[in-house]
Order: structure tokens, then C-alpha cells, then sequence
């Protein structure tokens, strides 16, 4: 196959996009009080602008890319990104709360499409010991909001207003049709996608076990997650200033575990995985603990994000490289899915807490769910089939 630009290049057009993506979903957490403020609601109602989110990602995203199996990757990344803009421009202008909820419902339609798209193209135009790493840069656009781009719009909206948050974010959007016009491959696709052929994957039980392992064990985390902030002010004592610095290491942490996985060659991808979510269940039934010392707590925040993301991009991997059925749909599945646990997480924390559960004991039950996650994937070693990560293929240099 031939190109016009380099892989790199490529994915660096994607990355900016996953980036816009991700400060949209998670920006939002930052700026809950001046939304009740300017539109007259409640905080409590403002938390839907996160909830309808992250199940809108898991429900609609299938179904719309279900819709768009049959159209090329290139025409269809740069209709998704038009999409994402629209959204970002109604959420600035909008005069309610209602309409800025519905700008969070478009957002989320095109989110999971998008991220599967990106990681789809990524692997296709790698070789096979990149697939791992290509995944990992698309992914790390992510990251890399929660790092910079979440407290820089949680600092504008708190400084300034939270509609210019909004705009930067569509103006990235922006930016990104322009890259994907310009250097997104036109792939030739050998055959055209059929609906029947990709929903066979729903047969695959290495994809279903993977599916299992996101949905009850990694969910574990957002369990914990949510309640973060809350966790460093009545736990370790934290100021603002401290608090920022503390997920400003969480972002530092996921930026990190992220690239740094993405170095795994596929043939041992599950074997670090199980490795990355011990880690991970064990900082998080630790993480009470470790935030009675100031210094403890800035290195626990850091091995959060770093195990939270450490994993992800295998999870990721592992699930596009299963479903050998179905090319078009599986990186979708995998965006969807990671929303599901999101969700999932965040509503069982909240339950918990409703329920006069301690922080600790919240942290126990996500960190036990992670180790959970580590069973499944122990059994998934057993039954996997391993010749799914010794593939073969022609990819872009």
C-alpha cells in the first residue's frame, strides 16, 4: 500500500482529534458549578451532562456505526468530526440547560465511531509489533486532555466563562477536519463491509471475555474515580492548589502508562495486562491509606492514572485484534464498551456512597472488582486464541 503522508503523521492527525474528544467527555467535571450557576439548575441536575454522556457513547455509538458500516473510513471520519463541531458550537451558544444537554448527546453519538475509526485506520496502516503502540497514540489524545486540557477548561471557565471552553474545543475540532482532509489515507477497501459478517462477532468468546473483564472489572475504577476530589480534600486535607497538582500527576501518570503500554509486542499482551490490573487493584486498596501522608498521596494519584491508562490501550488492542470478524465495527465496540464500565462505575460509587459506604470501603469494592477483572483475564489466558496476536499483514511505513 502507498500514502501520501507518513504513519506518523497520520496518527498525529488522529490524536488531536481523540484530544478535542476527550477534554468534551471529561472537561465537563470542572465546570458543574458555573453550568448551575448561568443556566438555573441544580448541581445535582448538572449531573446529567456526564451520565447521558458516557451512555449515549455506549449505546448509540454501536448503533450509528452499525448504520455507516458500508461507507469509507476517510468521508465518514470527517462527517463525525463535522458532527463533533456542530455539538461544541450549540454547547457554547446554548441558552439552556437543555439545549446544552442535547449538545452532550450529539457529542457522545459520534464519540465511540470516531475513536473506533482512528483505532481501526491506526492498525491497518502498522506493522504488526506497532498495532500495539499505533493504538496507543490514538488513545493518547485522550490522555492527554485529562492531563492539560481538563484543568485548563476548568481554569478558563472558572476565570473567564465556561462557553470559551466550548469554542477552543470546537476550534480543535476545526483543526482536526482540516488534518483529516488533508492526510487521511483513502484506503481501498477489498470488499465492502456486510452487516451479517461483522455481527458474527457476537459469536467470538475472546471478544466476550474481554468484554466481561471491562464491564466487571475495569468499571472498578470509575467506582473510585468519581470521587477522587472529594477523597483528596476530606482524606489527605487538600487545598485547590493541592488538588490540582494531585490530577494534574493522575493525567501525568495516565499519559505515561498509556505510552509506555503501548510498547507491548501483541503476543504478550495478556500476560502485562494481568500484571497492570494487579497493580492497579492494589493501589486502589491502598489509595485511602496512602492519602493520610501528603507525598503518598501525590505518588498514589500518579500510579492511579498511570494503571487506569496503563491498561486501556491493552484492553483496546486485545479486542481489535479479536474480532478478526468484524474490521469495521470492533474498534467501535471497544470505545463503547470502556463507556459502559465508565458509567457502570460512577452510578454503583454513587450508589455506595448514598448507602453510608466509606471512602474506603468504596475504594475496597474497586479495587476487589479489579482484581475481579484479573480473574477473568487469567481464564481468558486459558481459552484465548493466541494466534489472534501472532498476525500478519501489509502496512503503511
Amino acid at each position: 500500500m502507498t500514502m501520501k503522508f507518513s504513519r506518523n503523521t497520520i496518527l498525529f492527525v488522529f490524536m488531536i482529534g481523540t484530544f478535542a474528544i476527550g477534554m468534551t467527555e471529561y472537561a465537563v467535571t470542572g465546570l458543574l458549578t458555573q453550568f448551575a450557576a448561568d443556566l438555573d439548575v441544580p448541581v445535582s441536575t448538572t449531573g446529567l451532562l456526564l451520565s447521558v454522556y458516557a451512555i449515549s457513547v455506549a449505546v448509540c455509538g454501536p448503533l450509528l456505526r452499525i448504520l455507516t458500516v458500508k461507507f469509507s473510513p476517510k468521508p465518514l471520519l470527517i462527517a463525525l468530526i463535522s458532527i463533533f463541531i456542530i455539538s461544541n458550537i450549540i454547547a457554547a451558544t446554548a441558552p439552556t440547560f437543555e439545549v446544552l444537554l442535547l449538545s452532550r448527546l450529539f457529542s457522545a453519538i459520534m464519540h465511540a465511531p470516531f475513536f473506533g475509526l482512528c483505532m481501526s485506520m491506526a492498525v491497518e496502516i502498522s506493522q504488526p509489533h506497532k498495532r500495539t503502540s499505533s493504538i496507543a497514540t490514538v488513545q493518547g489524545g485522550l490522555t492527554i486532555a485529562i492531563m492539560l486540557g481538563v484543568p485548563f477548561g476548568s481554569y478558563i471557565g472558572g476565570v473567564l466563562d465556561w462557553r470559551l471552553v466550548f469554542w477552543f474545543i470546537a476550534a480543535m475540532g476545526v483543526i482536526n477536519l482540516i488534518g483529516l482532509m488533508i492526510v487521511t489515507p483513502n484506503i481501498k477497501q477489498n470488499e465492502t463491509p456486510k452487516l451479517k459478517n461483522e455481527m458474527a462477532v457476537l459469536k467470538n468468546k475472546n471478544v466476550w471475555m474481554l468484554i466481561a473483564v471491562i464491564v466487571f472489572g475495569f468499571s472498578g475504577v470509575f467506582t473510585a474515580y468519581t470521587f477522587t476530589e472529594p477523597m483528596l480534600r476530606d482524606i489527605a486535607g487538600f487545598d485547590v492548589t493541592s488538588i490540582t497538582i494531585a490530577l494534574f500527576l493522575f493525567g501525568l501518570g495516565a499519559v505515561i502508562g498509556n505510552f509506555v503500554s503501548g510498547s507491548i509486542q501483541p503476543e504478550v499482551l495478556t500476560e502485562r495486562l494481568i500484571v497492570a490490573m494487579t497493580i492497579l487493584g492494589t493501589v486502589l486498596i491502598a489509595i485511602t491509606f496512602l492519602f493520610m501522608n501528603p507525598i503518598l498521596t501525590y505518588v498514589a494519584c500518579f500510579l492511579f492514572g498511570a494503571g487506569t491508562f496503563g491498561t486501556t490501550p491493552i484492553l483496546n488492542a486485545k479486542i481489535i485484534l479479536a474480532a478478526t470478524e468484524a474490521p469495521a465495527l470492533s474498534g467501535t465496540i471497544a470505545a463503547s464498551v470502556f463507556n459502559l464500565a465508565n458509567s457502570i462505575g460512577a452510578t454503583l460509587g454513587s450508589l455506595l456512597l448514598t448507602n453510608q459506604f466509606s471512602y474506603r470501603e468504596i475504594t475496597f469494592v474497586a479495587g476487589g472488582m479489579i482484581f475481579f477483572g484479573v480473574v477473568l483475564m487469567f481464564v481468558t489466558h486459558k481459552i484465548e486464541d493466541k494466534s489472534l496476536f501472532r498476525v500478519s499483514g501489509e502496512a503503511y511505513e
